[in-house]
Formats: C-alpha cells, structure tokens, sequence
C-alpha cells in the first residue's frame, strides 16, 4: 500500500482528535466536530467517503436490477400512476380519484421527470426506463448513506461506524429498501440525510431535509424529526433558527407541491393533509386490511436483519451495563447524549408496533437506524467483554484499548450476519423473482415483432393481480391489463381514462372502503395472455389455467416457491445444498390463449 493512500486509510485516534476547550458543552448552530471519540494510541482501518461511495452504490444497483416488488402498493400506487404520466395508460386506486386525492402527483413526477428526459432523448423500451427509474432511487440511497456513515464516524466514533456501514451493505432490509418506488423508501432517504446533518450539527440541513421527507414522501416520516426540533427548541433554544427553516422549508416544498396536485386534481389538494386525515381521524382508518398481531415486526425484523434488529432494540439496556460497570472514559461533551441521538428509532418503534395495519414498509424509515443501533450494541458488548477479560486475568499487561483484544466480536459480528443477509436476499431473488422473469419474456413478444400493434392485447391477472410488476414490462400501450374473478374480495384498480383531463375526472365504482367492485372483472375468453402461478390447486374461482391445455398454451415458466410446502428456516435463508431439498417450487407460466394463436399465425392483423 502507498504511504499516502495508507496515510488516508488509518486514523490515529489520539493523533486526529481535535484539542477543544473542556468547558465548553454546546456547539454554535454551524459548528462541525471532526472526531468525538478519544481513546489511546490505536490504528483504526476504515473506509474513507469514496470507498464507502462505490461499495454502497455497487450494492445499491444490484438491488436495482435483481430486487422484486415485495409490496403491490408499490405497482398499483406509483408504477401505475407513473406509467400513466409517461404513456398516458395505467391503472389508477382510489387513493388518485379526485374525490378522495390521497396520493401526491409532485411525488410522481419527481420520479418521471427523469424518466421523461431519458426516455425523449433514447427512445428506450419501457422496461429499460423502469430500471433507470430504480438505478436514480439505488444512486440517492447510496449517498444518503455515506452522509450518514460520515457523520456517524464524527458522532460515534469511527469503529461504530464502519460496523454500520458493514450492516448496511450486507442487510436484505437495505437490500429490499433501496430500490422501492414507495414513499416510505423516499423518507428513509431523507430522513437518514436529516439525522445525519443532526449528528455534523447542520441543523438547518436536518429541517429541510425532515421537511422533504414528510411533505413530498410520508407525513408520518415527521415522527423521525421530533427529537431533532425539540434539541434545537429546548436544548440548544435556537429558537429563531428553527422556525426560519420551517417557514422556509414549507414555503419551498409545499407551496409548489400545492400548486402541482391541485392542477392535476383539478381542484384545491393538500395530499399529506388528506392522508393525515384518512389514516387518523376517519373511524375506520387504515385498519380495514393488513392487520397483523405484534410479532409481525419482530418476525420481519429478524428476517432483514437478523440478530442486528434484536441488538438495535436493546441498544439502551447495554448502554446501562456500560455506564455502569465499564471504567471507560466518558463521551466527549460536544457529543449529543445517547437518549437524544438514539432516540428517533426508538419513538418510531413505539408507535408503529403498536398500530394493527402493519407493513414491511412501514419500518423503511428507521433501517438505516437499525444498523447503528446494533452497531452500538455490538461496541458495547466488545467492551463488556475485555472489562470481565480484564478482571479475569487481573494483568496489567492487557493493553487499555479494549479494541487490540476484542476485534474478533466485531468479526464474528459482521460475518455471521453477513452470511444471513446474503442468504436472505439470495432466498427472495431465488423464490420470488419469477414474476419480473415472466413479464420480461412478454416484454420480448412486442419488441420482436411476434404480435401486431393495432390489435389492443388483453393481458389478464386473477389471483396473481398482486405480483404484477407494472405496466412497464408492456412492450407498447395496445396491451392493456385486465382482471379475472378470483377469491380476493377487496377493491381493484381500474384504468385511467384515456382523456386529456383524466386525473382529474371523478370515476365510477370508487370507494374508501375496499369493498369489492364487481365492474372491474373480465371475460377470461377474451383474454390473449395470462399471467398465473400454477402451485397445483385449484378452486372454482382460481382454476389451473396451466393446466388447461385445450384454451392456453404456456410461452414462459418460471420456479416461484411454494411457501405452504417448504420448511419454515429453508425458505427463509437459502443454505448450500440443504435449502433445495427441503423446498418446493411451483410454476410461474406466461400463457397464451390458443386463439390467439392461431389467429396471429394465419393473419397477423385479425382481431379478436
């Protein structure tokens, strides 16, 4: 190695530990703090912004092309929507009708816009757009983490921040979060960009970036910022500081955004105040489906980020035994106290464990918190562990830096989550990427010529409705999405009107109460395609439409795991062959309708 790229790499504790006058407790609003952790003469080995840079975005753009749609709110919600602002065709919920106007067009756009510009200069296939529109949301995570990692290193120490930084490359919770086209992903962003200017003491960054979080993604996210404003109001009393960045931050987000949904809704719209006022004040609120019991985050927790989750929740039980039984020196004063920088994911975990609509994504805000926190908690139990070591021994020959006799933990720590992380991730590309699999083979249909484009193509969904990846894996806009009966009882999305004003024209058969709309079923006997998983039941209102030989015939199959059929621990993490032994598949078919067939082949411009 190169002295001076060694000399970037390894940092002298003692030596880079900025001299400050110990009287001094609070920093001035644009105060920075370079080092915070004192400790002896020790080489720490660490990545520098750069570095952190390209291993963050590397990961990020393999979640971006190899990621699923884990969450049908996500296709239905934006990638529809989206698609209807580029392509003008698309499925449009309820939450878009303008007599309900849940959901934010600004939001939209900010996506699309991009993705307009890409797709007027390169006149891409619209499945390409739909990655670069991934590849843009994997980018702006990846810098919102190295911010982060950075401003951990200056708050918590640089070991704390590497094992962060460790966790988040190697996470399935990051892995599944990065790339998502939800407002919740869009939140994590900004708020981790917000907590992260709180921890370099850029309070006005934090503000705005709390602000663009909660307004242009998801109001809740404001929660995050509660203990940002109440450090600036009551401990620092930066009093006037805090309410220009507000004044300022809404007047620069909401005012336009205002401006924006309204022209699109056609009338005055405030989203996040509708959504606020949906979810709370309605009787029924979000609770009419996606109820689950307590365990639901605990077992999804485990899941992402295996004992990492565990360890981030009782980070203030070993921050106690720390305090307590650990003769280390005290935190620098210039460092915020622990139930003020720790708090945020905790105030998260208080309010929506305790909801009963719970979701996956409803935790993306807070996984880059999870990280730290377990980070924390495995740096405690390093020091935990050279304390009883210590006293064990009883020899003054053990060095004072508890790091020289503890980096095995951190190893051990970093290893065996990263085997479960990659196991997982590796488990959710394997057992449920089929359905982007499949409507990829359908995209390649229209794009080489099989199919005639002055034919409207009638691609059915029945219970597979919720796996379709979005209209972005249709070749052209002839191909138009319809929906067979099945036993799913709930409401469905319908298309947007092909009309010049269409988001702001009031649909029938709408409802805030997802109950059923019998408008929305189609003629399996018109259908040209079909997109259906074959696991080998059946019911009258789910036939095996694979198996009907007589009406289909299946293009394109793909394995898609049989949950029902599998061991609970083999279909969660894939292991090296034990996994396929104790896992089921089932089929993931492309069908095509035998008439369609025969029609295409004797006169490619018949219709049917």
């Amino acid at each position: 190695m190169a002295p001076k790229q060694r000399q970037r790499n390894i940092v002298n504790l003692k030596k880079d530990t900025p001299k400050r006058d110990e009287k001094k407790t609070l920093y001035k609003p644009h105060e920075r703090i370079e080092h915070v952790t004192t400790s002896e003469n020790i080489d720490l080995l660490y990545p520098g912004g750069d570095t952190a840079f390209k291993m963050l975005f590397c990961i990020r753009f393999c979640s971006a092309i190899w990621s699923n749609i884990t969450d049908c709110d996500e296709t239905y919600n934006y990638w529809e929507p989206g698609h209807f602002l580029l392509y003008r065709s698309g499925q449009q919920t309820w939450e878009y009708s303008p007599q309900y106007a849940l959901r934010s067009y600004t939001y939209l756009l900010i996506h699309m816009v991009p993705a307009k510009l890409y797709s007027y200069f390169l006149e891409p296939n619209p499945i390409n757009v739909f990655y670069f529109v991934r590849i843009l949301l994997s980018l702006v995570c990846a810098l919102s983490e190295v911010y982060f990692y950075k401003n951990i290193s200056r708050e918590f120490g640089i070991h704390i921040a590497r094992m962060t930084l460790a966790f988040l490359i190697l996470s399935s919770g990051m892995f599944i979060s990065s790339a998502a086209f939800l407002p919740s992903s869009f939140s994590m962003y900004f708020s981790t960009i917000a907590i992260a200017a709180w921890y370099g003491r850029k309070y006005e960054l934090a503000i705005f970036a709390t602000a663009i979080s909660a307004l242009l993604g998801w109001p809740f996210a404001a929660l995050l910022g509660v203990p940002i404003a109440v450090e600036m109001l009551f401990r620092r009393r930066y009093w006037m500081n805090f309410f220009k960045w507000v004044i300022i931050s809404a007047t620069v987000i909401l005012i336009p955004m205002i401006w924006i949904d309204s022209m699109y809704y056609g009338k005055l719209v405030v989203a996040p105040l509708n959504i606020l006022i949906y979810n709370v004040f309605t009787s029924h609120g979000p609770n009419l489906y996606g109820t689950e019991p307590f365990s639901f985050y605990i077992m999804n927790g485990l899941l992402n980020f295996n004992f990492v989750f565990i360890a981030a929740l009782v980070t203030p039980i070993f921050l106690l035994l720390d305090y307590y039984f650990v003769p280390s020196k005290p935190r620098h004063n210039l460092c915020l106290p622990y139930y003020y920088s720790l708090t945020p994911m905790y105030l998260w975990v208080l309010v929506f464990f305790f909801q009963p609509h719970k979701e996956e994504r409803f935790l993306f805000p807070i996984y880059p918190l999870i990280c730290l926190n377990g980070a924390i908690t495995v740096d405690v139990v390093q020091k935990l562990y050279f304390f009883i070591l210590s006293k064990i021994r009883k020899s003054k020959t053990l060095s004072s830096h508890y790091l020289q006799y503890t980096m095995h933990i951190m190893v051990t720590a970093i290893v065996v989550f990263g085997f479960f992380g990659l196991s997982r991730t590796y488990t959710l590309y394997k057992g449920y990427n089929a359905p982007m699999e499949v409507m990829a083979e359908a995209n390649k249909l229209g794009v080489n010529g099989h199919l005639p484009k002055d034919v409207n193509i009638n691609f059915c969904v029945g219970k597979e409705w919720h796996r379709f990846p979005s209209s972005f894996f249709f070749p052209s806009n002839n191909w138009q999405l319809q929906y067979l009966k099945s036993e799913f009882k709930g409401q469905l999305p319908q298309a947007f009107l092909n009309h010049e004003n269409a988001t702001s024209i009031v649909q029938p058969n709408f409802n805030d109460l997802n109950a059923e709309e019998p408008s929305r079923y189609f003629d399996v006997e018109k259908c040209h395609f079909l997109f259906d998983l074959d696991l080998g039941k059946e019911t009258i209102l789910e036939p095996n439409y694979s198996k009907q030989i007589n009406r289909f015939t299946i293009l394109k199959s793909a394995k898609f795991l049989d949950t029902a059929n599998s061991h609970w621990l083999f279909r969660a993490f894939y292991f090296p062959f034990a996994s396929d032994e104790f896992c089921k598949y089932g089929s993931y078919n492309l069908l095509q309708s035998s008439k369609f067939k025969l029609s295409v082949n004797k006169q490619k411009t018949s219709k049917i």
